[in-house]
């Protein structure tokens, strides 16, 4: 049986090492999909256990310079990303403070940019008078031990990283970032290293260049950008940290006749666990002992607490509010509801979407053409435009050094994944899961949204709304009489319409209802049962027909007119004559008018799909304003409905509640699925809605349409950049340390970019407070104080 294994990796620079570490783990025998993403750091492997081990595939991650951590819990992978932020910090310090000096010395005209070539000869010599001026000149022109002394850290220890990572990015015999860095600054330094050796002389003569500060500078502003990306990075993955947060830390079992407090990650299945007043619910279980009310807001939105008893479900991370109870523990661990939710998120934010895939091919032959490109230029300025005068090799190497830095993979790599990233962290904070990135762009193309009526657009609970009682039978035993027959022939019923015939008949008479002497249901038109003497139908006109019950003109025509205001009708017949029609309606939900409002304004169709006869169902949707009505399907023929759809060219998004919609939610484009966290929503939907809230529907599809336009805002300023950059380093127009900063500020931007969907608006959704900043009600200060 496969298991999947979810690993952070430190050390990556760029979208071509997550690129190389997976063509590594897809080629190891065992791996069935590996999916690594440089956005998130992790790597997500699933594999067979029994021909391959989690440790071989972290020697494998390692023996391409990275380090690896596969430890799950929160708190681990919190200070592991930590402990990293404050190394890459630490190099950046150390880089600047070494880079300052040969920095302001650049800017003031004292090394190698300040030149005649680059800033012409007025600039030059207004530097050398201030220069002068200072006593600052002589300093730094002249002593190029001190220039090596201060860049030679920046470059051989502090840029380590650079020459490991490519080194062992060309032993995989793959090009990166890395590489394109390693060859530019070393290309600087070397060459500043030979000037300084041989040709001193015309260093003091101002004949010749050196570029120490250039590769020292320009590794700093990369590693500064690195950073930076880092910061921004973690921003857009703290849906996922804040989730991981909710989860309880300890757990009060009973073991050995005493309650004992323990980790959450002891606790067994089957064990009984003790829950105070405001304490956490370590684990998924069911109430064995005592009452109480759950907050389960944190989970499903939902801001009511709710009432919890014997037999209840509760779910691991909710709080509980008043009483004290004792529930034994039925799911723990990577089985929690809670668990499966991150373990969900965490997949969907390192899935790729379809448009990242050209993305990454194009990254992959990103470095060998800039590499192409670099030469190229040095050849023409060198070769062709300054006739290889070894006076103007210096500049010839500084373009071609622009070239190399100017160049930003990262961006493109970028692009697609942090969108991801902020777009499901932003669901999660209200509720919606999208399980991965292709499904995320495809709800962004939905054209027609098919709606399920009974338990998505209504209540699924229908109530009794009229009772009219037809001909002799029903003269005789008038309303109450047969309402209260009625009512105990539909006692043992399971149809939700017999229920709600026998629900009204216990509201309507205090002293109860009597069990019938005989009852047989008959599947799909009604039962027959024997009460006090009375032999009842109950059901379709069918059902009465088959009994040889003469339904006359009276019956027929009252249920027709009942049918035309939407309620469904039951059919009545005691001692073989007719006696009354029932109706019954299913309520509207909550925010279904709000939600089919919204979804018109994205420009969808709408299209309502039910098994009800089509009189009830064009009333709900005349109520709601859905044009098309596809009725009297059974749930076995709705998958083929959609398949219809898709066949005449729909984007086709199916909602139903998970339960008897799976193969019609299976068969469309994507499937929403409505289930309040159950576990059969979480199962069967593409885009699961934690909370029982109509309109999170079109906010799912206008997140997903918002998430595609930054994914391709953000492809489209990475392409820009690098096709402006590129030729304006190429002709001479950008030295090497603004192209160095021009490179980080491409790969911030996209980041910048993609946050701005942590500020999108979902109208109608209520938020998740509690993902993110607590619900700061009474349930925390509860829960605070347990702790």
């Amino acid at each position: 049986m496969a298991t999947t294994a979810s690993l952070r990796i430190y050390g990556m620079t760029c979208t071509l090492c997550s690129i190389t570490i997976e063509a590594a783990l897809s080629r190891l025998d065992g791996v069935q999909e590996a999916s690594v993403s440089y956005a998130t750091e992790k790597a997500l492997v699933t594999y067979d256990p029994e021909r391959l081990e989690l440790p071989a595939i972290a020697k494998t991650i390692e023996s391409l310079g990275f380090s690896v951590d596969s430890k799950e819990g929160a708190k681990d992978k919190r200070d592991g990303s930590r402990r990293e932020l404050v190394k890459l910090r630490n190099r950046v310090l150390a880089a600047v403070l070494l880079s300052l000096p040969l920095f302001f010395a650049m800017l003031l005209g004292g090394l190698g940019f300040c030149h005649d070539a680059v800033y012409g000869e007025d600039t030059v010599t207004a530097f050398s008078e201030l220069l002068n001026t200072l006593r600052v000149k002589t300093l730094f022109l002249h002593d190029w031990k001190l220039q090596m002394a201060l860049a030679a850290p920046v470059q051989f220890i502090i840029g380590y990283k650079f020459y490991k990572n490519a080194f062992y990015a060309l032993k995989a015999r793959k090009a990166t970032m890395d590489l394109l860095v390693v060859i530019g600054t070393s290309a600087a330094f070397g060459y500043s290293v030979y000037t300084s050796l041989f040709e001193e002389e015309l260093i003091t003569a101002g004949m010749r260049n050196i570029y120490f500060e250039a590769s020292a500078v320009i590794i700093t502003l990369i590693l500064l950008g690195k950073y930076l990306e880092a910061v921004a990075k973690g921003r857009t993955s703290k849906a996922i940290r804040s989730l991981m947060e909710l989860e309880a830390k300890t757990a009060r079992v009973i073991r050995g006749g005493g309650e004992l407090q323990i980790p959450v990650s002891e606790v067994q299945v089957d064990e009984l666990i003790v829950v105070t007043p405001g304490g956490k619910i370590p684990v998924d279980g069911i109430i064995t002992e005592g009452r109480s009310s759950v907050d389960e807001s944190m989970l499903t939105g939902e801001s009511i607490p709710v009432e919890k008893g014997e037999g209840d479900t509760v779910i691991g991370a909710s709080i509980n509010l008043h009483g004290t109870f004792k529930f034994r523990a039925a799911k723990v661990g990577a089985e929690t509801f809670l668990a499966r939710i991150i373990h969900m998120t965490e997949a969907a934010q390192n899935s790729k979407a379809p448009i990242q895939k050209i993305a990454d091919r194009v990254a992959g032959y990103f470095v060998p053409f800039v590499l192409l490109a670099s030469a190229v230029t040095f050849g023409i300025w060198y070769w062709v435009i300054y006739e290889h005068s070894v006076f103007f090799l210096s500049d010839a190497l500084i373009y071609a050094l622009a070239v190399l830095v100017v160049s930003c993979p990262c961006a493109l790599g970028l692009a697609t994944p942090t969108a991801i990233m902020a777009g499901m962290g932003k669901g999660a904070q209200n509720g919606i899961l999208i399980k991965n990135g292709e499904l995320l762009e495809r709800a962004g193309k939905i054209t027609t949204v098919v709606l399920d009526k009974t338990g998505t657009l209504t209540t699924g609970k229908p109530q009794m709304t009229d009772l009219l009682p037809v001909g002799t039978r029903g003269e005789e035993l008038g309303r109450d009489g047969i309402l209260f027959l009625a009512a105990a022939a539909e006692k043992r019923s399971g149809h939700p319409l017999g229920q709600a015939v026998y629900e009204a008949g216990l509201a309507a008479f205090s002293q109860g209802i009597p069990d019938p002497e005989e009852f047989q249901e008959h599947p799909g038109k009604g039962i027959r049962a024997v009460v006090n003497g009375y032999e009842l139908l109950a059901g379709s006109a069918l059902l009465l027909e088959e009994h040889g019950v003469d339904t006359g003109a009276a019956m027929p025509l009252s249920a027709e007119l009942l049918n035309g205001t939407g309620k469904t009708t039951v059919y009545i017949a005691i001692n073989g004559s007719p006696a009354a029609v029932i109706a019954l309606a299913d309520q509207l939900r909550e925010g279904a008018q709000e939600a089919v409002s919204e979804l018109r304004k994205l420009g969808l169709q709408i299209c309502m799909l039910t098994g009800d006869n089509r009189q009830t169902a064009e009333a709900v949707a005349a109520q709601l304003g859905i044009g098309r009505v596809i009725a009297e399907v059974l749930p076995d023929r709705k998958a083929e409905e959609i398949v219809r759809l898709k066949e005449r060219g729909k984007v086709v998004a199916m909602v139903g509640d998970g339960i008897n919609d799976a193969p019609a939610l299976a068969a469309a484009d994507v499937g929403i699925a409505i289930g309040s966290g159950t576990d059969v929503a979480v199962e069967t939907g593409d885009i699961v809605l934690l909370k029982d809230d109509l309109p999170a529907i079109p906010a799912a599809i206008r997140l997903s349409a918002k998430t595609m336009l930054i994914i391709k805002e953000n492809l489209f300023w990475a392409f820009i950049y690098n096709l402006l950059a590129i030729p304006l380093a190429a002709t001479g127009n950008l030295n090497p340390v603004v192209a160095a900063s021009a490179m980080a500020l491409s790969s911030i931007s996209v980041l910048l970019n993609s946050l701005r969907l942590k500020r999108l608006k979902l109208k109608g959704v209520v938020q998740v407070n509690s993902l993110t900043r607590g619900r700061g009600g009474s349930a925390e200060r509860a829960a605070d104080a347990a702790a």
